[in-house]
């Protein structure tokens, strides 16, 4: 389970310092543009914000929902910046991103193309290629899960 959590993936300097980067800028823009100015704006976005028509997903009220966007927005990036946990982080904000581009934005297109075309899946789609991209790699040896899980023996691949 340790592992599963906390394995940074590589630690080669150059690629860490890399992975480092994608993580960190990636998260504030998310933390800065999306998370805080939902957090100062949850008395206006409570009742109205949308709820998926997914499985169990469907069951939350509006402001549940709203509360787990947060949590995604601002907890996920937070633990991401710091590269705790940072896998299962990714997993969390990059769900959050699926619901927001094929659930809230469900018809609309996939690209902007009009200078007055507003919402798009492209947004939160290059949002998403990251996340899975730090999923896939780890946090890397610039992070907290590499201080946690200090691998003994080399990797193979």
């Amino acid at each position: 389970m340790k592992k599963f959590f906390f394995d940074c993936g590589t630690r080669d300097a150059t690629a860490s310092f890399g992975i480092a980067f994608l993580r960190i800028s990636i998260s504030l823009m998310m933390l800065v543009g999306h998370g805080l100015p939902k957090i100062r704006n949850f008395s206006a976005q409570k009742d109205f914000f949308f709820v998926p028509d997914f499985f169990l997903l469907k069951l939350m009220t509006p402001q549940l929902s709203l509360i787990a966007c947060i949590a995604a927005e601002v907890g996920a990036t937070a633990l991401i910046v710091l590269g705790f946990a940072t896998r299962p982080a990714a997993f969390l904000l990059g769900l959050c991103m699926v619901v927001a581009a094929f659930g809230f934005l469900g018809t609309a297109p996939w690209f902007l193309n009009s200078p007055t075309l507003v919402e798009t899946k492209e947004q939160w789609l290059l949002y998403l290629i990251p996340m899975v991209a730090i999923i896939l790699t780890g946090a890397g040896s610039y992070s907290l899960d590499a201080v946690i899980y200090q691998e003994r023996k080399r990797r193979s691949w």
